[in-house]
Protein backbone atom coordinates (compact mmCIF):
# COMPACT_ATOMS: atom_id res chain seq x y z
CA UNK A 1 0.00 0.00 0.00
CA UNK A 2 1.28 3.54 -0.94
CA UNK A 3 -0.16 7.00 -0.22
CA UNK A 4 0.79 9.80 -2.69
CA UNK A 5 3.25 12.39 -1.18
CA UNK A 6 0.18 14.56 -1.13
CA UNK A 7 -0.70 13.15 2.02
CA UNK A 8 2.45 14.05 3.73
CA UNK A 9 2.52 17.66 2.14
CA UNK A 10 -0.89 17.73 3.58
CA UNK A 11 -0.36 16.89 7.49
CA UNK A 12 3.15 19.25 7.07
CA UNK A 13 1.19 21.98 5.74
CA UNK A 14 -1.44 21.36 8.48
CA UNK A 15 0.69 21.46 10.89
CA UNK A 16 2.61 24.96 9.67
CA UNK A 17 -0.20 26.39 9.34
CA UNK A 18 -1.41 25.17 13.42
CA UNK A 19 1.69 26.97 14.10
CA UNK A 20 1.26 30.43 13.10
CA UNK A 21 -2.15 30.43 14.84
CA UNK A 22 -4.63 31.53 12.37
CA UNK A 23 -2.92 33.86 9.93
CA UNK A 24 -3.62 33.04 6.37
CA UNK A 25 -0.60 32.18 4.51
CA UNK A 26 -0.22 32.41 0.55
CA UNK A 27 0.14 28.39 -1.30
CA UNK A 28 3.72 29.93 -2.46
CA UNK A 29 5.11 30.91 0.78
CA UNK A 30 3.66 27.53 2.17
CA UNK A 31 5.37 25.21 -1.01
CA UNK A 32 8.66 27.73 -0.72
CA UNK A 33 8.75 26.61 3.22
CA UNK A 34 9.47 23.10 2.12
CA UNK A 35 10.83 23.70 -1.83
CA UNK A 36 7.80 22.20 -2.60
CA UNK A 37 5.83 23.09 -6.09
CA UNK A 38 3.49 25.60 -5.56
CA UNK A 39 0.91 24.74 -8.30
CA UNK A 40 0.54 20.72 -6.98
CA UNK A 41 0.80 22.08 -2.97
CA UNK A 42 -2.02 24.49 -4.24
CA UNK A 43 -4.49 21.18 -5.75
CA UNK A 44 -3.68 19.61 -2.49
CA UNK A 45 -4.86 22.72 -0.19
CA UNK A 46 -7.75 22.73 -1.95
CA UNK A 47 -8.64 18.99 -1.08
CA UNK A 48 -8.66 20.10 2.48
CA UNK A 49 -10.61 23.28 1.61
CA UNK A 50 -13.62 20.79 0.31
CA UNK A 51 -13.05 18.24 3.22
CA UNK A 52 -13.37 21.21 5.72
CA UNK A 53 -10.21 21.45 7.15
CA UNK A 54 -8.81 24.47 5.93
CA UNK A 55 -10.94 27.58 4.87
CA UNK A 56 -9.32 29.37 1.92
CA UNK A 57 -9.04 33.15 2.26
CA UNK A 58 -9.08 35.90 -0.98
CA UNK A 59 -7.65 38.67 -1.37
CA UNK A 60 -3.92 40.22 -1.04
CA UNK A 61 -3.93 39.32 2.41
CA UNK A 62 -5.45 35.97 1.75
CA UNK A 63 -4.29 32.52 1.61
CA UNK A 64 -5.19 29.18 3.72
CA UNK A 65 -5.80 28.80 7.36
CA UNK A 66 -7.20 25.84 9.52
CA UNK A 67 -10.79 25.27 9.52
CA UNK A 68 -10.61 23.43 12.93
CA UNK A 69 -8.21 22.45 15.40
CA UNK A 70 -5.82 20.37 14.65
CA UNK A 71 -7.44 17.98 17.88
CA UNK A 72 -10.28 17.18 15.22
CA UNK A 73 -8.90 16.57 12.44
CA UNK A 74 -7.67 12.40 12.38
CA UNK A 75 -4.64 11.54 10.41
CA UNK A 76 -7.79 9.80 8.24
CA UNK A 77 -9.30 12.75 7.32
CA UNK A 78 -6.42 13.72 5.58
CA UNK A 79 -5.66 10.41 3.79
CA UNK A 80 -9.44 10.70 2.64
CA UNK A 81 -9.65 14.61 1.72
CA UNK A 82 -6.18 12.99 -0.09
CA UNK A 83 -6.60 10.16 -1.08
CA UNK A 84 -10.42 9.55 -1.51
CA UNK A 85 -12.77 6.99 0.31
CA UNK A 86 -12.06 3.69 -2.07
CA UNK A 87 -11.02 0.46 -0.43
CA UNK A 88 -7.41 -0.19 -0.96
CA UNK A 89 -7.96 -3.46 -2.22
CA UNK A 90 -10.36 -4.53 -5.31
CA UNK A 91 -10.89 -8.19 -5.28
CA UNK A 92 -10.85 -9.08 -9.14
CA UNK A 93 -12.65 -13.12 -8.11
CA UNK A 94 -9.79 -13.87 -9.94
CA UNK A 95 -10.41 -17.70 -8.02
CA UNK A 96 -13.28 -17.91 -10.43
CA UNK A 97 -11.13 -17.44 -13.80
CA UNK A 98 -8.99 -19.94 -15.43
CA UNK A 99 -8.72 -23.47 -15.55
CA UNK A 100 -8.20 -23.67 -12.29
CA UNK A 101 -12.07 -21.81 -11.36
CA UNK A 102 -13.20 -24.07 -13.57
CA UNK A 103 -12.23 -27.07 -11.48
CA UNK A 104 -14.59 -25.81 -8.63
CA UNK A 105 -18.81 -25.79 -8.36
CA UNK A 106 -20.40 -22.95 -8.44
CA UNK A 107 -21.25 -23.12 -4.89
CA UNK A 108 -17.26 -22.93 -3.87
CA UNK A 109 -18.01 -19.37 -4.52
CA UNK A 110 -20.57 -18.64 -2.90
CA UNK A 111 -18.58 -17.16 0.63
CA UNK A 112 -16.62 -14.24 -0.20
CA UNK A 113 -12.78 -14.51 -1.41
CA UNK A 114 -10.43 -15.20 1.76
CA UNK A 115 -8.23 -13.03 0.27
CA UNK A 116 -10.40 -10.17 -0.22
CA UNK A 117 -11.31 -10.96 3.22
CA UNK A 118 -8.02 -10.70 4.54
CA UNK A 119 -6.71 -7.68 2.73
CA UNK A 120 -10.43 -6.37 4.28
CA UNK A 121 -9.57 -6.74 8.12
CA UNK A 122 -5.82 -5.56 7.68
CA UNK A 123 -7.58 -2.14 5.90
CA UNK A 124 -9.98 -1.88 8.57
CA UNK A 125 -6.84 -1.85 11.36
CA UNK A 126 -5.34 0.78 8.88
CA UNK A 127 -7.78 3.31 8.85
CA UNK A 128 -8.67 2.55 12.90
CA UNK A 129 -4.77 3.03 13.39
CA UNK A 130 -5.16 6.27 11.59
CA UNK A 131 -8.54 7.27 12.88
CA UNK A 132 -7.45 7.06 16.31
CA UNK A 133 -4.54 9.86 15.68
CA UNK A 134 -5.06 13.54 15.43
CA UNK A 135 -2.91 15.60 13.13
CA UNK A 136 -1.99 17.45 16.72
CA UNK A 137 -0.92 14.28 17.90
CA UNK A 138 1.59 13.97 15.29
CA UNK A 139 2.35 17.64 15.59
CA UNK A 140 2.65 17.19 19.60
CA UNK A 141 5.00 14.70 18.79
CA UNK A 142 7.21 16.66 15.90
CA UNK A 143 7.27 19.19 18.77
CA UNK A 144 8.66 16.99 21.24
CA UNK A 145 11.65 15.33 19.05
CA UNK A 146 12.64 18.84 17.73
CA UNK A 147 12.98 21.52 20.01
CA UNK A 148 11.42 25.35 19.05
CA UNK A 149 9.36 23.75 16.23
CA UNK A 150 6.72 26.00 15.93
CA UNK A 151 8.82 29.03 16.35
CA UNK A 152 11.29 27.97 13.99
CA UNK A 153 8.63 27.21 11.30
CA UNK A 154 6.99 30.55 11.77
CA UNK A 155 10.45 31.96 11.32
CA UNK A 156 10.97 30.80 8.31
CA UNK A 157 7.59 31.90 6.54
CA UNK A 158 8.42 35.03 7.87
CA UNK A 159 6.06 35.29 10.93
CA UNK A 160 8.15 35.40 13.78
Amino acid sequence: MRTSKGVEWAVHALINLAWLQEAPVATAQLAAGHDLPPSYLNKVLQQLVRAGILESLPGARGGFRLARPLETVSMLDVVVAIEGDEPLFRCAEIRQCGTIGERFPDSSFTRPCSVKSAMGRAEAAWRKALAEQSVADVQAAFAANTPNAGKRVRRALGRG
